[in-house]
């Protein structure tokens, strides 16, 4: 497991582990006493990704911060590794299920999932497999899956017909693992996050060590591989009608990647509580604005938990 290099920081507590399907996961926890929420990071990221987070919300909650499977300090398994009967695929359907099971085995009762692009949908299927652990999911800038196979006939041509032929030459183990030597370094890393990000002064070098940090385990570049490979599974608009919680989404409103107006769309389903946009912020609020994102979240936590108590 790749130390992170903030695991000497006086504000987190040390991190802790737990084995799911025979793997190491890791998380981080803070906070004794109020409503449980469980954190889920993006592609690439971990749980250093809510470090601007978890403080806060640790002030009146029960605050975990799950690494993903293939992701931060967690196990990265070659992808379809055998274990008991069973397979390993780097899929909403794993992730679903070990964030359930962490919400079972480690909760120890019913929580709020919170997540980010990728880990909204990741926590949406935790909610759809455990809806008796699932208070509510909270969303900011939920990946669209755009290059989804039921949605690349949308696109322009170049879009729709380039994605796939990438997708097979990053399959070439040689070509996949150069593409990703490339990728991880730190310049390119953070001329990716100057992208992601509205605000450049957020795209500290700081932040970039810490998504470094886990693309040098074994194990990284498969995994990798793997996800850019993954077009099918579960779409937003599968999940949200089959919740039985409230949900809420945030969206930073100057996301390159993940287009407001697409994503407000989702706000028409009945188990949207709230859309609030982030005006000028871009696809990582939690990590841009923390500002605006914590007390938002601690609003609507409290509410949620008003709301149980009743």
């Amino acid at each position: 497991m790749t130390a992170s290099p903030l695991t000497a920081s006086s504000s987190f507590h040390p991190v802790k582990t737990w084995t799911w399907q025979g793997f190491s996961i890791c998380y981080q926890q803070q906070g004794e006493t109020g409503i449980p929420v469980i954190l889920v990071h993006g592609f690439g990221a971990s749980w250093w990704h809510w470090r601007k987070n978890i403080p806060y919300l640790a002030q009146t909650c029960r605050v975990y911060a799950i690494d993903l499977i293939g992701f931060g300090g967690s196990a990265k398994p070659t992808p379809g590794e055998l274990q008991p009967g069973k397979q390993i695929p780097y899929s909403f359907e794993t992730w679903g299920q070990q964030i359930a099971d962490f919400c079972r085995e480690v909760v120890g009762t019913s929580a709020v999932f919170v997540g980010n692009s990728v880990g909204c949908i990741a926590a949406m299927q935790a909610a759809v497999y455990a809806p008796e652990l699932t208070m509510g999911v909270a969303m900011l800038n939920c990946s669209l899956r755009l290059l989804h196979d039921r949605k690349r006939i949308s696109l322009p041509w170049h879009r729709r017909f380039g994605a796939p032929l990438i997708q097979k030459l990053l399959a070439v183990q040689p070509v996949g693992k150069f593409f990703f030597q490339q990728l991880a370094k730190p310049k390119t890393v953070k001329k990716i996050l100057l992208q992601a990000y509205a605000h450049p002064e957020a795209v500290t070098d700081e932040l970039v060590d810490l998504l470094m940090a886990p693309a040098k385990d074994a194990g990284a570049v498969a995994v990798f591989v793997a996800f850019t490979a993954y077009s099918q599974g579960p779409l937003p608009e599968d999940l949200l009608p089959q919740l039985s919680c409230p949900a809420i989404f945030l969206w930073g409103t100057a996301d390159p990647w993940e287009p407001v107006e697409l994503g407000q769309e989702l706000a028409n389903y009945p188990q949207v509580q709230k859309f609030i946009p982030l005006e000028g912020v871009g696809h990582c609020p939690q990590d841009e604005a923390p500002e605006l994102v914590n007390p938002i979240l601690q609003e609507w936590i409290v509410e949620l938990g008003s709301r149980e108590s009743d």
